[in-house]
């Protein structure tokens, strides 16, 4: 059976054989993260109404750009439960495996949305159902 987050104005089910890591938000910074079994991660980010979603897209890539060499990506707009998202998909080496990671970032009235998820290539195709389903269920509540 699934396991929910309901806090700092947001809800999403999640795996109840992945951990929830609420570090974060515990010290004050709206953010949470699940994590796979295998390490891959999924987190999402509140930021205040009015934060422009294209400039946060834009700071993950300078982020992922100055932590890993030789980094591949690729801007992206979708929609998902009626709301548009806009992101850049992500491939780079890290400790000799290949990665995939995503964000997708979306503004609403009440607030903007960093959705951020990440695995080794290996897992992500086996958690990419995993990561949209847990997507479309934070957008259900935005």
């Amino acid at each position: 059976m699934p396991q929910k987050f309901d806090k700092l104005g947001i809800s999403f089910q999640y795996p109840d054989n992945w951990r929830l890591d609420e570090q974060e938000a515990q010290l004050g910074r709206r953010s949470v993260t699940v994590y796979s079994p295998g390490g891959g991660f999924w987190s999402v980010s509140i930021h205040p109404r009015g934060t422009e979603p294209a400039a946060l897209a834009r700071a993950a890539v300078k982020a992922m750009q100055e932590e890993y060499e030789g980094l591949e990506y690729e801007e992206t707009r979708e929609i998902v439960a009626g709301k548009e998202l806009i992101g850049y998909d992500f491939n780079f080496f890290y400790l000799d495996f290949t990665n995939t990671a995503c964000v997708r970032c979306l503004s609403t009235p009440w607030a903007t949305y960093t959705v951020f998820w990440e695995a080794e290539d290996r897992e992500f195709d086996q958690y990419r159902p995993v990561f949209d389903a847990m997507m479309a269920s934070l957008l259900r509540s935005v």
